[in-house]
């Protein structure tokens, strides 16, 4: 039969059963924090780590990434058919009109991204 230890965590809310060598690296470790402290502050730690470690974004930095994409390829279209009639070049008709749908259809997908 396997020994266990009772761990009491807030004396009046929860009591945790363990076996014995738990709670012996708790007393070991817990320095000047009691138990309850000391299992808290574990668990806070590695939830800390875990959503650290996370290699995904989540949709709130997703749309926020995809609406400043968006802005770059707008200020570069626009900065780029600026400079052209800066500088005199007149692009040709077909191309311009092209650039100039490539800018309204970047205006027109500020919504597109769903954020549900």
């Amino acid at each position: 039969m396997t020994q266990k230890r009772t761990l009491i965590l807030d004396e009046d809310d929860l009591i945790m059963v363990v076996k014995k060598d738990v709670v012996q690296q708790v007393d070991e470790n817990r320095g000047e924090m009691n138990r309850s402290e000391f299992v808290n502050f574990l668990i806070q730690n590695q939830l800390k780590q875990y959503y650290s470690n996370q290699n995904y974004v989540d949709k709130e930095e997703f749309h926020q990434f995809s609406q400043t994409m968006k802005e770059l390829l707008r200020n570069f279209l626009d900065f780029f058919l600026t400079y052209m009639l800066t500088i005199g070049q007149q692009p040709h008709e077909k191309r311009f009109a092209e650039l100039n749908e490539q800018l309204q259809a970047l205006d027109n997908l500020d919504g597109d991204v769903e954020t549900s």
